[in-house]
């Protein structure tokens, strides 16, 4: 064979290889939506030309268009357009179940959301924790939404691991296994009664799913955006890269002590399936009290997923400084306030809420509050930087205040700290976890230094 004639046999050999090498993609929309079953809400859904359009009603809960099939592992992609007065999300690894909630929709949801805000690709977990994925430290991804016009989606969901995309833009990455797998379901947000918002429309076209040769297809790990992490006491590789470490392993009570006897208590304190618990119940005389790290912090950023008993009061404190306040003083410092606000009577003291959930206990209110309740997990964000200080819950910053300027001294002034000269300014101290005397768990405990 001539060498030209060997060259163009290779050639269409690969093209032919090329050509049947075909993207094993599942289309979910066929000729009708009977592989589809409403659930919750009264929202109708219909099926023109291949594109599936929801309608907003009045008197309504969320509806939601369901697969009858559970999914996995898989990548997922669509193309949706929804009105600009209007919210909506697509479901993934989601249940319906009896025994939850008498049946209501829940899970994990990539959000569709033209407000100003433009978080559409974060991920809200519906029903259950709220907000797990926000966009405000991703301005790129804020960006990718067209508002009023088609938009592609794209989402990995591939072990613990949950990533998306809009418009080839990522918008989150997020670790979690609460639920490894469930339903996927299109959602018409509900309106309550505002007749003004009914007849909107939300749609979804080219809606197809992969669930095999995951990993040849899936994306490129990119650190473009942050990452969010809610394994238990797990450090993922990018947040070991990152400089955090875990201030609690879930198994030993090693780098704690009790703030005034300098060990760790001998009960109060318990290691309970992976969480750093207090149990007033298990405590004697002589045990509990407040718990501070050996270690000492000046400029980082703490998280701590935390949660408290109906009528429950604890805190996280920083700038503890044990050597130099002894005895009953060994304890005082700035405090994240952790507090059943709906059953706890300190929720009304203090002035105008200083003393409620995620706030500066007595010294600054918290805004922007999203609190998931007794017997649910919230997490705790502290951020220093100098004296720049910030408080943040469940995605969203309640606190930001300043160490050491006029202001804060004025705020200190006029607070039960008054008699504590240079309260919250010194240069570095510890982390404590509080014994108020009520039930508090603790897990994912970790940190970074800035």
């Amino acid at each position: 064979m001539k060498k030209s004639g060997l060259i163009t046999a290779i050639l269409m050999l690969c093209l032919l290889t090329a050509c049947s090498e075909k993207e094993p993609w599942i289309n979910l929309i066929k000729k009708d939506l009977s592989a589809w079953e409403q659930l919750n809400g009264t929202a109708p859904y219909k099926l023109e030309d291949g594109v599936v359009i929801g309608t907003t009603v009045t008197a309504s809960p969320n509806s939601f268009l369901c697969t009858k099939e559970k999914y996995g592992d898989f990548i997922l992609e669509f193309e949706t357009w929804f009105d600009p007065q209007m919210n909506s999300g697509v479901q993934f690894r989601s249940e319906s179940r009896p025994d939850y909630q008498n049946g209501r929709v829940h899970g994990y949801q990539v959000e569709l959301d033209p407000s100003p805000r433009a978080w559409s690709g974060g991920i809200y977990d519906e029903a259950r924790r709220g907000w797990l994925y926000t966009l405000d430290k991703n301005p790129m991804g804020q960006k990718a939404l067209k508002v009023g016009e088609w938009n592609h989606y794209r989402v990995e969901a591939i072990g613990n691991s949950i990533r998306t995309w809009v418009n080839g833009v990522p918008c989150a990455d997020l670790l979690d296994d609460m639920t490894p797998s469930g339903l996927i379901a299109l959602q018409v947000h509900s309106i309550g009664n505002d007749s003004t918002r009914a007849g909107l429309e939300v749609k979804w076209r080219n809606i197809r799913i992969m669930t095999e040769e995951l990993e040849k297809y899936r994306k490129p790990e990119t650190k473009e955006i942050p990452q969010v992490n809610y394994l238990s006491n797990v450090l993922s590789e990018r947040e070991a890269e990152e400089g955090w470490k875990l201030l609690f392993d879930g198994k030993t009570t090693d780098g704690w002590i009790n703030a005034k006897s300098g060990k760790f208590p001998e009960n109060g304190w318990e290691i309970v399936d992976g969480t750093l618990t207090f149990n007033p119940e298990a405590k004697q005389p002589g045990g509990g009290g407040d718990i501070v790290t050996t270690e000492k912090f000046r400029n980082f950023e703490l998280s701590v997923d935390f949660k408290y008993v109906e009528g429950g009061n604890s805190g996280i404190k920083y700038f503890i400084d044990i050597e130099r306040d002894k005895g009953a003083m060994a304890s005082i410092g700035c405090e994240y306030q952790i507090l059943d606000d709906r059953n706890h009577p300190d929720a009304k003291m203090g002035i105008a809420g200083n003393r409620t959930l995620a706030g500066l206990y007595d010294l600054i209110a918290p805004k922007n509050k999203r609190d998931n309740g007794f017997g649910q997990w919230s997490r705790a964000v502290i951020i220093v930087n100098g004296n720049k200080v910030q408080h943040w819950l469940n995605g969203f910053m309640t606190v930001e205040y300043e160490r050491g300027s006029d202001s804060w001294r004025e705020l200190v002034a006029a607070s039960k700290f008054s008699r504590f000269k240079g309260f919250g300014e010194a240069e570095e101290g510890r982390i404590l976890l509080q014994d108020h005397g009520d039930r508090v768990w603790f897990k994912n405990i970790k940190i970074r230094e800035l």
